[in-house]
């Protein structure tokens, strides 16, 4: 495949990701909590990367992941206090990239770890990182680590969906049905996690956050099917991702904030012409009455 190929093929795998899992962040009106990950999960990089020094391998994506649950973790527990949920995500959110940023200002030194790859992503160099693969050769990391995590994600929905359907719409009764609510909350947490932490290093947080949130919110307008909208989400992300793409390379500048931005686009064209909850939608319905 070509490098053009690789990096579109990597962005891709992030958008259908977090589109699968964004919808339900945005039923469940957890949408801050794709940032608060996102940003947390560089606590978790650079304490792994201080304890081992290596900037790569599965220690790395052990640290993200327990960075990510210990935000889901202390957000619960601040809420047990009756702090409101957006109030505690702010806390936790807030003191935690504040504790990874000054680590790295302070304890990393020369390492090739620093907050505007935190932020932006790498994703030029994805194909330069390989690893040979049985049956298939040369593949990049990241896209290899996206694929594995996107097949886990896609399981746990697909053998839970009713499960996280009901608790997504109505814990109160998910409760009641037997079904462990606490459970399914951490096991979700779980994923976000997963998902944050394989699209951290290659694209960054901003354009993580973009993709969690935005296509599941335009897919959202179109549809009041869950199974509908999680295709529609996932495939948003793809299509901003090809789009945000030649966007970047047609006036030179960041492949991962074109991308962004092109979720904005796509969130912008459903607003105004979803018909169901779209601006023309909604002026033409009392006409028509």
């Amino acid at each position: 495949m070509s490098y053009t190929g690789w990096i579109i093929l990597t962005a891709s795998l992030v958008g259908l990701t977090c589109g699968l899992i964004g919808v339900f962040l945005i039923l469940r009106k957890m949408a801050m909590m794709a940032d608060a990950i996102s940003h947390t999960v560089l606590l978790g990089i650079v304490i792994a990367y201080l304890i081992t020094n290596e900037l790569n391998g599965p220690h790395m994506l052990v640290g993200a992941l327990l960075a990510g649950l210990l935000t889901a973790v202390l957000i619960q527990w601040l809420q047990t206090f009756n702090i409101q949920q957006d109030a505690a995500i702010g806390i936790v959110f807030t003191t935690l990239f504040a504790i990874g940023v000054v680590l790295i200002a302070t304890s990393v030194g020369n390492a090739h770890l620093d907050v505007q790859h935190a932020l932006m992503g790498e994703i030029t160099f994805i194909p330069f990182n390989t690893i040979t693969l049985p049956l298939v050769g040369n593949v990049p990391q990241a896209t290899a680590m996206l694929i594995i995590v996107f097949f886990i994600v896609l399981f746990f929905i697909l053998v839970f969906y009713k499960e996280w359907k009901i608790t997504s719409f109505d814990p109160a009764l998910a409760a009641s049905l037997g079904i462990p609510v606490l459970l399914m909350h951490y096991l979700f947490m779980s994923l976000v996690s997963l998902t944050t932490v394989a699209s951290f290093d290659a694209v960054g947080a901003i354009m993580v956050v973009a993709m969690l949130i935005t296509p599941a919110a335009s897919a959202y307008l179109w549809t009041d099917k869950l199974s509908i909208m999680l295709v529609l989400s996932g495939s948003f992300g793809v299509i901003s991702a090809i789009l945000g793409y030649y966007l970047a390379a047609w006036i030179d500048t960041s492949i991962s904030g074109s991308m962004a931005f092109a979720t904005g686009i796509v969130f912008l064209v459903s607003f105004i012409f979803s018909p169901t909850h779209g601006l023309i939608g909604k002026y033409i319905k009392p006409v028509k009455g």
